[in-house]
Parts: C-alpha cells; structure tokens; sequence
C-alpha cells in the first residue's frame, strides 16, 4: 500500500532520559543526529514515558533528566532550527496511538521482541513484570507511526523493533484500510482522471495486477502525481487500487542503519551510566582529566620499566577511538618496548577528549544560563510535533469507526 502523506525525508528517534550522557551517547547517537539534520526533517524526542518501563518506582529525576537531556542534544549540535526537539509525553497523541494499536496487536509479537528477554536478564533487580514493560516496544512503535516516518536511525541490535513497527502497520492497514464501499470510491476517483488517463489508468492496474507489470505500476502512478481534479484521499484511494489493496492509514517505516562504535569505559567495558565507568559531555575539564590519568592499565606493568601489551589495556580502547595511526604506532611501540610510561600514553588522549567536550561543555553552559529559551524552543517544538500527530489519529480514528 502506499498513502499520499508519507514523507519520504522524514526521520524519527528518541532517547530516553535515565541521566547525563556520556561519550557513548555522543558517538552512537549524537554525532548521527547532527549529520541527519542538515539530510533529512528529523523529529527527535525526549522519551519520558519510556523512561517509567524501567525507573517507574524512582520517577523524581525523570523531569530533571529530561531538560538535562535536551541541553546535551543543543550543547552537541543538535540544531532545533533544523530538527524538531520535543518530549514525548507532551504530544499525548503517543499514547492514545499506542492504546488502539494495542487492540490489534497479538500478544505473542511483543514478547517475541528480542530485547524483552535480554533486558529482564540484564535489570535481574527490577521488578519488570508490568504491561507497561511488556508493551514499550508497541508504543515505540507509535513513536515512530504518529509521524509517519520514512526512516528509523538504528544500530543493527534495534532492528527487530523496526520490523515490529513494519507489521503493526501493515496488520492495521490489513485491518482498517478497505474501508467501506472502497471500490465504488476508487471508480468514482478514476472517472475524476478524464475518459483518456482514465482509460490508461484501467489498463495500467490490469497489467500490473495480472502480469506484475512494473513499468504499467509506474504508469499509473505517474497519471496520480500530481493530479487537479483528485482530493488526498482520492489519490490514496486510486494508489491502492491500483496496488491491489485499499488505503495505507499507517505508513511501514524502513530501518536506516547506523555504524554505533563500541566507546569503551574507564574499565574497558562498554561505556555506561550503569557501570560506572563514563565521562559525561559536560562534565568538569578536572574531573575528566583526574578519571583519565586514573584509568587502570595493563596489570603486567606494575613498574615503569615493565613492557605492556596494548590489547590488555583499556586506554587502547580509547586510542582505537580518538588517535591516529601516528599516535597508534607511538603508542605501541612505547608500551611493548616500555619506551613510554602509562601517563606518557595518556596524556595525547586527554588533549583530544578535552579538545572534543570543551566547546560542548561551553555551549551547554550558556543554555544552563537560560533556561526560558530552552523551554521555549522546545513548546514549540511540542506543538509542531502535535500538530503532525493529531493529523495521523484523524486518519487512524475514522479507520476504526472512531469519527
């Protein structure tokens, strides 16, 4: 199916606010939102209410996280004249999307999901054995669905909720998309093409329908696009009939991958908050440099004299991040042939981690200092994304009888 309504430059993410972001955040995600912005119209959001799948029991700091949240997004260049900034549960319309696609949705697809599992394992101290839990993949899905989104920035492990995504709407439009007396419609908007293209209309969709024609497809839809004499539900109408379905209400996003670059912690893990073990965008110059010339390093060098190998080290990991091959070099030599001491090897990645946050820990130092002019970019943002979002649910009211 396909609808007159879908913008094809359209992309849509969002974050939740479980505390500061850290460098992590800023090379997975940050980094690509920049870049998006200046391709695609891109709504990003604030996802307050996922934040209670998992934090439901300690919600004080979500409102804190949230504006902390956008000052980060601003102070990494995240631009809200180039993107639309705004916090989820604002724009109520999420919700009541998520509860009627919850009436259509088979149990079983959630549970399939394969992060539901995962994270119950990883969150053993949480009690997540809530509805709310259990369908946050499905209101992710409306977060994605009330726009009408083209595209989805993920990493390869978010994929499977994209596809999630791809069949709730297409079980919707499978459900709600013929609507009543859509045949007779779709003749009477044929007649609205004039007796010739009308006439190549007919013999564009007989072709396509009975022998897969993908030229005749094209033909058809080239005679809709644009047309004076045909309304937005008529071209949808005549899209699908076309087809060989009936109206698309919901539009099936595709997944737009991203490279998301392990950034390891201070221990060599994964850089988290949960682990302890990040340096946040904004934090403290002193504080970062004290947590990087602390970094525990390759155990076999206990003196400065010992030899040490990089592969063992989780300052490696950093230098495999933020150094070039110079510096790489440098830095193998020095430590295999114990050339260089540990502070020695530090001290490049420091001038470079500082070099990057400084004018991030600038920027959001002036948005701390004016916090109207945050809030009101983001009202405003708040209502372009609910104007967008109360178009879908007329749309997805009428479908289910809801007028």
């Amino acid at each position: 199916m396909t609808s007159a309504s879908r913008n094809t430059n359209r992309v849509v993410s969002g974050m939740r606010p479980t505390g500061p972001l850290h460098l992590g955040h800023l090379h997975g995600v940050l980094n690509n939102w920049t870049r998006l912005q200046l391709e695609y119209e891109c709504y990003f959001f604030v996802a307050d209410w996922h934040a209670l799948t998992t934090h439901y029991e300690d919600p004080a700091d979500i409102s804190t996280h949230t504006w902390q949240t956008v000052i980060d997004w601003l102070a990494a260049g995240v631009n809200p004249d180039q993107a639309t900034l705004f916090i989820q549960s604002r724009v109520p319309e999420h919700a009541e999307l998520h509860l009627l696609l919850s009436m259509v949705t088979p149990l079983g697809w959630l549970e399939r999901v394969p992060t539901y599992k995962d994270q119950q394992e990883m969150l053993r101290e949480k009690d997540l054995a809530t509805y709310g839990f259990l369908g946050y993949p499905l209101l992710q899905s409306a977060d994605i669905l009330i726009y009408r989104a083209a595209k989805v920035p993920v990493g390869e492990d978010q994929v499977a909720h994209v596809e999630l995504t791809r069949e709730v709407a297409r079980r919707f439009n499978h459900l709600f998309g013929r609507e009543h007396g859509f045949e007779q419609k779709a003749e009477k908007a044929v007649r609205k093409l004039g007796a010739k293209n009308g006439k190549i209309y007919a013999q564009a969709r007989k072709r396509y329908q009975e022998q897969g024609d993908a030229g005749a497809l094209e033909i058809g839809r080239a005679l809709l696009d644009p047309h004076p004499n045909l309304t937005v539900a008529d071209r949808e109408r005549l899209l699908g009939y076309l087809e060989g379905g009936g109206r698309s209400i919901l539009e099936e996003p595709e997944s737009l991958l991203t490279p998301v670059p392990k950034m390891p912690g201070l221990d060599g893990q994964k850089m988290s908050k949960s682990y302890g073990n990040a340096i946040h965008l904004r934090e403290d110059a002193d504080s970062v440099a004290k947590k990087l010339k602390t970094m525990q390093t390759d155990p076999a060098r206990v003196r400065r004299t010992d030899p040490g190998d990089p592969e063992k080290c989780p300052v490696w990991g950093l230098h495999k991040v933020y150094s070039d091959n110079e510096t790489r070099n440098w830095v193998q030599k020095g430590c295999t042939t114990a050339g260089i001491g540990c502070l020695d090897c530090k001290k490049p990645l420091i001038e470079k981690i500082q070099a990057e946050l400084d004018p991030i820990r600038e920027r959001g130092e002036q948005y701390e200092q004016s916090p109207d002019l945050v809030r009101n970019l983001i009202a405003t943002g708040n209502e372009k994304a609910r104007d967008e979002a109360r178009d879908t649910l007329v749309d997805v009211r009428a479908a289910m009888g809801l007028r």
